[in-house]
C-alpha cells in the first residue's frame, strides 16, 4: 500500500512537468524580487536619473505579477485532472508560504483535501510551521486539532515543537506544559528544541526547580544540551536572582565541551550587570576574546547599560561609545537611546541633546523611548518649554507619540500649573486612538489634586476602573494625598478601607499620608489604631508623619492650657 501511494505521488507530478516546472521557475523569480542589488550592480544607486518614478515597472510592480503569476499556476494545478499527492501539497504550501501568500495557501491547502489528497502529518506540518513564521498563532491549534482527527497522520516532534513554542509566545505556559506531557505520553522523546522551549515556558511561570528538573532530565535521557539549553538556564536564572547559580551553569558548559556564542556571552554579561556587578561583567567581556567570540552591539549596549547601572563616572561610559566605534562596530538607536537616557539621569542634558541630534545626523528614526527620557530631564529641570518643543517635534517626525511620552509631557504641564494643557493633550492621545495607561491617568490626576481639583481627580480614578485600566497603588496614593490636603479624613479614610477590601494593599505612603491626615484633624484615636496596625504591617512612620502628630499633640496641649483658670 505505501508502494503504490509512492508510485501515485511520482507519477503526479510526470503527468504535469510544465505546471510543476512553471511553479518552480516562478518561485525563483519572486525569491529574487524579494534580493536587495549589491551598491556595485545597482545602477540606481549611482545614477539619480533612473529613479523609482521614472521606473513604470518598478520592483513593486514586477513583484505583484509574479505573484499573480504563481497564484494562477497554483489554481491551473488544483483545477486540472493531475493527481497531486502529499508530497507536491507539501511543496505548494512551502512556495506560497514563502510568498508571504498565508490565506491564498489555506484556501489551496483545503481545496487539494477536498478534491485531490488526505493530507499527512508532513503537509499538515508545512502548514503550522508556515503559520507560525508569519505569526498566525491562533490557526495553528485548529490545525492540530484538525491534524488528530484525521485519523491517519499523528502528530510527531516538529508538530509538538511548533505548538509548543507558539503557546509559549501567545502567554499559554499552562497548554504549552500539557503538550509536553501528552508528546511524552504518545511514545515521543523531546528533542533539545523542545526541552529548551519549555525550560525557558517553566522560567517565565516562576516554577524555576520545574526548569532545573527538565535540564537534568535531558542528560538522563542522552539529550544533548546545547547553547541555546544554557542561554535561557543562564537567563532563567539570573533573572531569578539565583547569580551565581547562572555563573555556575556558565562554567558547566564550558567544562561539557560546549562552545559558547556571542548571545550567550551577552546573557552572561547581562545578569552580572543587573546585579551590579559591574567588575565581572567586564571579566567576562574580555574572556570573550579567548572563546573566539567577537562582541556584538548587544555587547557594548549591554556593558553601557550596566555601567550606568553601577553609577561608573560619566567619561568612563563615553569611552566605551568611543571603543565600541573604534572596533568596527555601528551604534545602534537602541546605543544612542541607552547613552540618552542615562546621561539624562546623571543631569547631563545637554549632552543627552547632542546625541540626539548625532542620531538624526545618521538617519536613526525618531526614537521615542530617547524623546521621553530627554523630555522628563528637562520638565525635571523645570525647562517646560524646551519639553514641550521636544513634544511637538516628536509629534511632527512620527505623525503620533506614545501613550508614555503624553504621560510624561502631561505630569510636567501639571507640575508647572498648566493643568488645562494637561488637559488637552489626554483628551488628544485618546481622540488619536492612543490608549491612555496607568502611567498617564497618574499623571494627570497628580496635576489635578496639585490644582485643587479633587473630586474630578477621584471621578477620573473611577472613569479609568470602568474603561479597564487596572489603578496601581500610586492612582490610589494620589487621591488620598488630595482628600489630606483638602482636610477631609473621613473621606480619606472610607478610600482607605476601600483600598484594603479590594486587595490592593496599602504601602508606607498609604499609612503616613492617612495618619497625618487624622492627626491634623485631631482624631488621636483612629490616629493611634492606624499606628498600630502600621507598626504590626511593617511600616515606619516618616519625618512628615511624625511633626504632623507632634504638631496636633502641641495643639491639644495648648487649648487645655489656655482653658485651665
Amino acid at each position: 500500500m505505501f508502494s503504490t501511494s509512492i508510485m501515485i505521488s511520482k507519477r503526479g507530478i510526470s503527468t504535469t512537468p510544465q505546471l510543476y516546472q512553471r511553479i518552480k521557475q516562478t518561485d525563483n523569480e519572486i525569491v529574487k524580487m524579494f534580493q536587495l542589488p549589491t551598491p556595485m550592480n545597482d545602477p540606481q544607486q549611482h545614477n539619480p536619473k533612473h529613479s523609482r518614478t521614472n521606473n513604470n515597472r518598478g520592483p513593486v510592480r514586477l513583484l505583484d505579477e509574479r505573484v499573480g503569476e504563481l497564484w494562477k499556476t497554483v489554481q491551473d494545478m488544483v483545477r486540472s485532472s493531475c493527481i497531486i499527492g502529499p508530497a507536491e501539497l507539501c511543496e505548494i504550501v512551502r512556495i506560497l508560504g514563502k510568498a508571504k501568500m498565508v490565506n491564498k495557501a489555506l484556501s489551496i491547502f483545503y481545496q487539494i483535501k477536498a478534491r485531490k489528497c488526505r493530507p499527512t502529518s508532513m503537509a499538515y506540518n508545512s502548514m503550522i510551521l508556515m503559520l507560525m513564521q508569519e505569526g498566525h498563532h491562533n490557526k495553528i491549534h485548529e490545525l492540530y486539532i484538525e491534524m488528530c482527527n484525521e485519523g491517519n497522520c499523528l502528530p510527531d516532534t516538529v508538530t509538538y515543537n511548533a505548538l509548543i513554542s507558539t503557546f509559549g509566545k501567545l502567554g499559554r505556559e499552562d497548554s504549552a506544559v500539557r503538550l509536553f506531557d501528552e508528546m511524552k505520553e504518545n511514545g515521543l522523546q523531546p528533542t533539545a528544541k523542545i526541552y529548551t522551549t519549555l525550560i525557558s515556558i517553566y522560567f517565565k511561570m516562576g516554577k524555576d526547580e520545574k526548569a532545573l528538573g527538565l535540564f537534568r532530565e535531558m542528560k538522563e535521557k542522552h539529550c544533548t544540551r546545547t547553547v541555546f539549553t544554557y542561554t535561557e538556564l543562564i537567563r532563567g536564572l539570573g533573572t531569578a536572582g539565583r547569580i551565581e547559580e547562572a555563573y555556575g551553569m556558565f562554567l558547566s558548559m564550558r567544562e561539557d565541551g560546549c562552545r559558547p556564542d556571542v548571545v550567550l556571552m551577552n546573557n552572561v554579561i547581562n545578569v552580572f550587570g543587573r546585579a551590579g556587578r559591574l567588575g565581572d561583567a567586564m571579566k567576562v567581556f574580555e574572556d570573550m576574546r579567548s572563546f573566539q567570540c567577537s562582541p556584538n552591539v548587544v555587547t557594548y549596549n549591554t556593558m553601557i547599560k550596566a555601567l550606568f547601572e553601577s553609577k561608573a563616572p560619566v567619561s568612563e561610559v563615553a569611552s566605551w561609545l568611543e571603543k565600541m566605534k573604534e572596533n568596527g562596530i555601528t551604534p545602534s538607536d537602541f546605543t544612542y537611546s541607552i547613552l540618552i537616557d542615562g546621561f539624562c539621569k546623571t543631569n547631563r542634558v545637554e549632552k543627552a541633546l547632542l546625541l540626539l541630534e548625532e542620531m538624526d545626523e545618521k538617519g536613526f528614526p525618531p526614537c521615542p523611548s530617547a524623546y521621553c527620557s530627554l523630555i522628563d530631564a528637562l520638565g525635571k529641570a523645570k525647562r517646560y518649554e524646551a519639553a514641550n518643543e521636544l513634544f511637538q517635534e516628536l509629534k511632527e517626525n512620527c505623525g503620533s507619540s506614545s501613550s508614555r511620552v503624553y504621560a510624561v509631557m502631561i505630569k510636567h504641564f501639571g507640575k508647572c500649573g498648566r493643568l488645562g494643557d494637561a488637559i488637552d493633550l489626554f483628551n488628544e492621545m485618546r481622540k488619536l486612538g492612543c490608549s491612555p495607561d496607568v502611567y498617564a491617568y497618574n499623571s494627570l490626576m497628580s496635576g489635578m489634586v496639585r490644582g485643587g481639583m479633587i473630586d474630578e481627580a477621584h471621578s477620573l480614578l473611577q472613569t479609568m476602573e470602568e474603561e479597564g485600566s487596572v489603578p496601581d497603588i500610586n492612582s490610589h496614593n494620589i487621591i488620598l494625598y488630595g482628600l489630606a490636603r483638602s482636610g477631609s479624613p473621613n473621606r480619606a479614610m472610607e478610600m482607605f478601607m476601600k483600598m484594603k477590601n479590594a486587595n490592593i494593599k496599602p504601602d508606607s505612603v498609604s499609612y503616613n499620608t492617612v495618619l497625618g491626615c487624622l492627626s491634623h484633624a485631631g482624631m488621636f484615636e483612629e490616629a493611634v489604631r492606624l499606628m498600630k496596625e502600621m507598626s504590626s504591617n511593617g511600616f515606619d512612620y516618616d519625618l512628615i508623619t511624625y511633626s504632623s502628630i507632634l504638631e496636633a499633640v502641641g495643639k491639644i496641649d495648648n487649648i487645655r492650657n489656655d482653658s485651665v483658670p
